[in-house]
């Protein structure tokens, strides 16, 4: 099947896995900010969610998109790198046009994964697996106080920082790219495709970050 056996197809593949994740990231900031304005808010919506069948069922299914995303981000750079060849390894001159999260896309990629990885396991392993398991449930839907723990730690919150702008540049990128191949790219929308991505990229960015900080703030300060 072409869509996923020629190069044009594996980046249709990229690209629609990408656009979704995108839509995901947009919910799942939507809910986090909620936190900023009620504790018992956010800790309603982790509940509603929790480990129902169709929370898990989107989860799985996000996973499967995540992993679909990775490995043909993997597949196309190896081709890239394939079909140049000998001159893989030539040392040259930069084009000025070229973006810098273009020709940095996998390292952004990999710690954006890496930074994936440490979200799960500072959330997603300690209240839906731990309902799934039947482990410990005592603060399974209490999603605001994994919040105030997590970020009371300014290692997590340095680190999360740096995967907050790892995420932004490659949405930056990534954004306006996938509707390019998707065919969305005429010479009319393709300047301002690359505007929208920035400014998208960039409250995703700002909605993440600022539940961070504040909570952050709030484990300097003792409370919120």
């Amino acid at each position: 099947m072409w869509l996923f056996n020629s190069s044009i197809g594996r980046k249709v593949v990229m690209s629609l896995t990408g656009m979704a994740l995108i839509l995901f990231l947009t919910f799942h900031m939507s809910m986090n900010v909620v936190a900023l304005f009620s504790e018992e808010g956010y800790n309603m919506i982790c509940e509603m969610l929790g480990a129902n069948w169709y929370a898990v069922a989107a989860t799985a299914g996000l996973a499967a998109l995540a992993v679909a995303h990775i490995f043909y981000a993997f597949v196309l750079t190896a081709q890239n790198r394939k079909a140049r060849g000998e001159n893989k390894y030539a040392v040259t001159d930069k084009p000025a046009k070229v973006e810098w999260a273009s020709q940095n896309m996998l390292v952004l990629g990999l710690i954006v994964v890496a930074g994936l990885c440490l979200h799960l396991y500072d959330f997603w392993s300690k209240m839906m697996l731990q309902e799934l398991i039947g482990g410990d449930t005592i603060y399974a839907t209490d999603g605001a106080y994994w919040i105030r723990h997590t970020f009371s730690d300014p290692i997590h919150v340095v680190i999360y920082l740096i995967w907050l702008v790892a995420l932004w540049f490659h949405l930056t990128h990534g954004f306006w790219s996938a509707l390019q191949t998707l065919g969305w790219n005429g010479k009319t929308w393709f300047c301002r495709w690359k505007v929208i991505s920035i400014a998208y990229s960039t409250l995703l960015f700002c909605g993440f970050a600022i539940v961070v900080l504040y909570f952050a703030c709030c484990g300097m300060c003792g409370g919120c």
